[in-house]
């Protein structure tokens, strides 16, 4: 059981860690040749230019100014520096509502902790619980804790009376944040530069029919219920083969370019390869002559792919992205059912066209529900086993578990220092290493659930990662510590003790959650700003591959902030915060280093690093709200339980209250606010599209939209693009919507004629 020397130890370890990972970047940042590394942000703006290019051979790979040396810390206030609305307008809305995150914690944890320094920690030291037990073990930091309160001392009204406090001060902040989040997000939308997502409806569902095609299909439904404002439209194509030629090709053609670098360099030797699996065995081979043949025949492959997707119609999927003339259109028919049939023409607002995730539009929506069961139960199974290296890490805060598996430890296990690093540094590093993996396995279930948006793969990757962190890092966390630790008690003792022991016991769990937060959020942290494994790979690209400035720019790509996994890790934090505020209120202050730590790395590197590869405007923040209610429900029943095995009968009934009045301040907030995240105000519309007309009368929306949200693989083929893109000559004004329907000409139901009677070869106008 840690001790205040052992999460002292643990503390200076982190601490050391932490100021190391920062003065090595510190370093490494003023060297121009990592200057693309720590600053890539900037080059992808075009408004940095390479240090490297000037200077002596020398000076293009060291900074040899010592004076800049000692002005090492100059970025911490750099990042500081810069408004938030500057700060939107270089980073986007989502970089800078994700780091409102960081300081909602430390708005609210700052205020929570001078509160319960000032009044829980007395009443809880001068307690004299534990020490007048014999048969619990205990440390110097449990005596901080409610379980040195003795059963039945009104001592707990004091925790009764901060835990109310808590809980208003947390719901003032959340309401705050909440309004000014909505208000960020409505401002933002209505003053952000056109888009096509503003235009622009994903229709799913599109029913068949025997005798239109799926392209004439959404035409005709669109130009006869929506006639005054369609534009246009893209069917979806299922293009994932040629998707994946594509990448292969892609790949292929890097091969070469490094073999014909190499031949540049030494033209006197032509290089080879072997055949074989990654190039360890095979035949030995001309590698320029190689990758020539491999890329032409892959160019075969795929153009006769592209040929496949542009005649066939079972390559086309019964979806589309729909344009309007206008944002009031668009939003119309986003926010409105479109049939009787709510199963049928279902319309949501299309992603921006970078947020879109093309792979999964290819699944057939009816199977959605299907794939969502099976990650269901898939995800549940994956939570349940977890549980068992979750337990493995608990073995290792305790000691006395570690010597009775390898009694042979004991000697070296006893040694002061070695029992402190055990007990205060190894149990966080050993979770934070099983849980490397752990995010990888959730979005890639994710992305089998048919989530058609990288924006909502993230989120939904991210619900799956907080319950898990609830579940196998905190409860199981504290079941499996308190069944090890408290084995003994467990034993000898009556059936009725057991609650009361339960309840003594998980406040010690606070140590092993301290010990957590400085590996993964002090040590972590600094480490995240070091970028050791981008630095690294940068160079080795830039040595071996780098030829042009375009392969420079990818091998210098800085990737995007995962919010999939770093929004549900500040939620375990927020968690933790919230749990342990009123039950051992020494874990607050490695809270608040996490939280403004975390602040200002991240910030730096949303300024100068993170190029974020969509944006939802902040689509992600009622998410955000609702974990933070969820730990607030949490730690109030939690507390509730804890004061019921204290016998605390005078003061526990008040704590009732609690969750009903925050669940009824969640009603009240998803009522108030949350609506500015799911629907766009018509009257913001109609604004916006009124002030976008009287500036630009002559925009020529048609042809902005027309391939906005063509597939990316066809893109880059002229001939295809003109193929597959809307026929701009169509006029979409007339009276008469042409259609080869045998059916009734105005709703789209199967044809009573079927296959009996082919359609007629002249088409049939509608009047509209």
């Amino acid at each position: 059981m840690a001790t205040i020397a052992d999460i002292g130890l643990a503390a200076a370890i982190n601490l050391l860690t932490a100021f190391a990972f920062l003065v090595a970047f510190a370093v490494l940042r003023l060297q121009p040749v990592n200057d693309r590394v720590y600053f890539s942000k900037w080059y992808l703006k075009g408004s940095r230019s390479s240090p490297t290019h000037a200077g002596t051979f020398g000076q293009k790979f060291v900074n040899f100014n010592w004076r800049s040396y000692l002005r090492f810390l100059e970025w911490i206030p750099a990042a500081l520096k810069m408004p938030e609305p500057e700060l939107i307008d270089h980073a986007g809305l989502d970089s800078a509502v994700f780091l409102r995150i960081y300081l909602i914690g430390l708005k609210i944890f700052i205020p929570i902790a001078v509160l319960a320094f000032g009044v829980l920690v007395p009443v809880n030291w001068t307690s004299t619980e534990l020490e007048d037990s014999k048969s619990l073990e205990y440390s110097d930091i449990d005596k901080l804790s409610i379980s040195n309160v003795s059963s039945g001392s009104q001592r707990f009204w004091a925790h009764v009376v901060m835990a109310y406090a808590f809980t208003f001060w947390t719901c003032y902040v959340l309401n705050k944040e909440y309004d000014i989040v909505a208000s960020m997000r409505l401002h933002f939308l209505a003053s952000v530069k056109r888009r096509p997502d503003q235009f622009t409806v994903l229709v799913r569902n599109v029913p068949p029919d025997p005798d239109e095609s799926v392209d004439e299909l959404v035409e005709h439904f669109f130009l006869v219920n929506h006639r005054d404002h369609y534009l246009t439209h893209q069917v979806v194509y299922n293009a994932n083969t040629l998707a994946k030629l594509v990448e292969e090709k892609k790949k292929m053609v890097n091969w070469l370019d490094f073999y014909q670098l190499r031949y540049e360099r030494n033209p006197s030797q032509r290089p080879t390869c072997k055949t074989g699996f990654l190039g360890l065995w095979g035949d030995k081979v001309d590698a320029i002559e190689y990758y020539t043949s491999k890329i032409d025949k892959l160019s075969d492959k795929e153009a006769a792919e592209r040929e496949k997707i542009v005649k066939m119609p079972k390559f086309v999927m019964p979806a589309a992205f729909v344009s309007f003339r206008t944002r009031w259109g668009a939003a119309v028919c986003a926010q409105t059912q479109q049939t009787r049939n709510p199963t049928l023409w279902l319309t949501e607002w299309a992603p921006e066209p970078r947020d879109v995730y093309w792979h999964n539009l290819a699944i057939p929506f009816v199977s959605i529900t299907v794939r969502r069961l099976i990650v269901a139960v898939a995800f549940f199974f994956l939570i349940f086993f977890f549980t068992i290296p979750v337990a493995f890490v608990q073995s290792l805060a305790n000691i006395e578990g570690i010597e009775k598996v390898a009694p042979f430890l004991k000697p070296l296990i006893e040694v002061p220092v070695i029992k402190s690093f055990i007990q205060g540094f190894l149990p966080g590093i050993a979770l934070k290493i099983f849980l490397i993996l752990l995010p990888t396995i959730l979005m890639i279930m994710s992305k089998f659930e048919g989530l058609v948006s990288l924006s909502s793969l993230q989120r939904r990757a991210a619900s799956k990662y907080y319950l898990f962190l609830i579940v196998n890092v905190f409860l199981v966390s504290i079941i499996a510590g308190t069944a090890m630790q408290q084995l003994r008690s467990f034993i000898h003792q009556s059936a009725t003790e057991i609650p009361k022991t339960i309840g003594v016991s998980i406040p010690q769990k606070a140590s092993f959650f301290i010990s957590f937060i400085m590996a993964d959020g002090w040590a972590g942290i600094a480490g995240e700003i070091l970028r050791l494994k981008s630095l690294i790979i940068f160079h080795l690209k830039n040595f071996f591959l780098v030829k042009t400035e375009k392969d420079r720019e990818e091998a210098m790509d800085p990737g995007s902030i995962e919010f999939s996994t770093s929004e549900p890790q500040i939620q375990l934090y927020f968690l933790l915060g919230l749990v342990y505020s009123a039950v051992t209120p020494f874990l607050l202050p490695f809270i608040l280093v996490f939280f403004a730590l975390a602040y200002v790395v991240f910030r730096h590197q949303i300024i100068n690093v993170y190029n974020q590869e969509y944006e939802s405007a902040a689509a992600f923040w009622p998410d955000v709200h609702g974990r933070i209610i969820t730990a607030l429900i949490i730690s109030q029943l939690l507390l509730f339980g804890l004061l019921s095995t204290k016998k605390a009968v005078d003061s526990t009934p008040f704590l009732i209250a609690l969750p009903i009045l925050t669940i009824w301040f969640h009603r009240y907030c998803k009522n108030r606010y949350e609506p500015a995240f799911v629907r766009y105000p018509l009257q913001e519309a109609m604004m916006k599209d009124t002030l976008e007309h009287a500036r630009e009368p002559n925009l020529n929306l048609k042809a902005y939209l027309s391939n906005a949200y063509l597939h990316p693989v066809f893109k880059d083929d002229e001939e295809n693009e003109d193929i597959l893109a809307s026929d701009d000559e169509k006029d979409c004004d007339s009276v008469l919507v042409p259609t080869k329907r045998q059916s009734r000409r105005n709703t789209p139901i199967p044809s009573k004629h079927g296959r009996s009677s082919p359609p007629s070869d002249v088409d049939v106008p509608l009047r509209l």
